[in-house]
């Protein structure tokens, strides 16, 4: 199986998680709800909108988990610390490559 890396507009990750939130009482179970949301939707598959309302459901703090402001920077704080580790790496290089005495106060 191949994933494809489909990014849905938000437009419609939110128009979708209100539908289901809407909807659900219509239906015997959430799961029946994302499925008919997913399906009226077009959305690549089922999971894809169960991931979504979780994810709302965590924002809303009506769900433990992390939310998509604290991922984003938790992300961003990996990407930074990649960068200073990267960056402290090369420095040791060129310190090390400059032959000796320099850098060996």
């Amino acid at each position: 199986m191949t994933r494809r890396n489909q990014h849905y507009p938000s437009e419609l990750r939110e128009r979708a998680v209100r539908m289901v939130f809407e909807v659900t009482p219509n239906y015997d179970s959430q799961w029946a709800a994302i499925n008919a949301v997913a399906q009226k939707l077009g959305v690549g598959t089922a999971e894809t909108v169960r991931k979504w309302v979780r994810q709302a459901e965590v924002d809303a703090g009506q769900r433990a988990g992390a939310t998509s402001e604290e991922s984003a920077e938790i992300k961003r704080l990996r990407r930074e610390v990649a960068e200073l580790r990267w960056a402290n790496e090369t420095s040791h290089a060129v310190i090390l490559s400059s032959g000796p005495g320099i850098g060996r106060g």
